[in-house]
């Protein structure tokens, strides 16, 4: 039996079936290791794939987003400086620039000169921004509560435990694979 649902025009192979084809190609594969990795990825790609369309009802990208996210999480007043907004985006300050110009055309960010230093810019969250924010942060745990409500309380608190200790050997051996290699824009 397939482990992924029969969908009209689909043309991924079930897990099972990729497995199968690289064991075939690859003696060496560990199957039980490939299952985990490949169902990692496919969750992450299908969750990507489902807070991009969320984000797409709300009128707001992706990046837009990221933007959104980390001003909000430096904490009220939910500002910083586009050099620092592009540091913890890792943006080039040419694309954080063209991103920001574009937020503030759509209202969802300021960009004001620092009144105790007139030459530097700080970028605040508007209240659209901030509403935005918080209705995507609502259909985002709307989603999230009804992937995982197959699991257990402790089955979720096993899940994030073993996810941790994965991230965070990811981490130690790949300190720099955080941020952006490429823009999104």
């Amino acid at each position: 039996m397939s482990d992924t649902p029969e969908q009209p025009g689909l043309q991924e192979p079930s897990l099972d079936e990729q497995i199968a084809a690289y064991q075939r190609e690859f003696r060496d594969l560990d199957p039980q290791v490939e299952q985990i990795v490949s169902a990692l990825g496919r969750l992450n790609r299908r969750m990507n794939v489902a807070y991009g369309r969320q984000l797409a009802d709300l009128g707001i990208s992706n990046a837009e987003w990221e933007v959104l996210k980390t001003l909000v999480l430096a904490g009220e007043p939910y500002r910083l400086g586009p050099g620092e907004l592009a540091k913890r985006l890792g943006l080039t300050p040419a694309a954080m620039t063209h991103r920001i110009d574009r937020m503030a055309g759509e209202g969802l960010v300021t960009r004001d000169r620092d009144e105790n230093n007139r030459v530097r810019v700080i970028v605040e969250v508007t209240d659209e921004g901030r509403t935005k924010w918080l209705e995507a942060m609502r259909m985002a745990t709307t989603f999230e509560g009804d992937l995982l409500q197959d699991l257990s309380d402790q089955e979720r608190g096993a899940l994030g435990e073993v996810l941790i200790r994965l991230l965070r050997r990811v981490e130690h051996e790949q300190p720099d694979a955080g941020g952006r290699l490429t823009d999104l824009d």
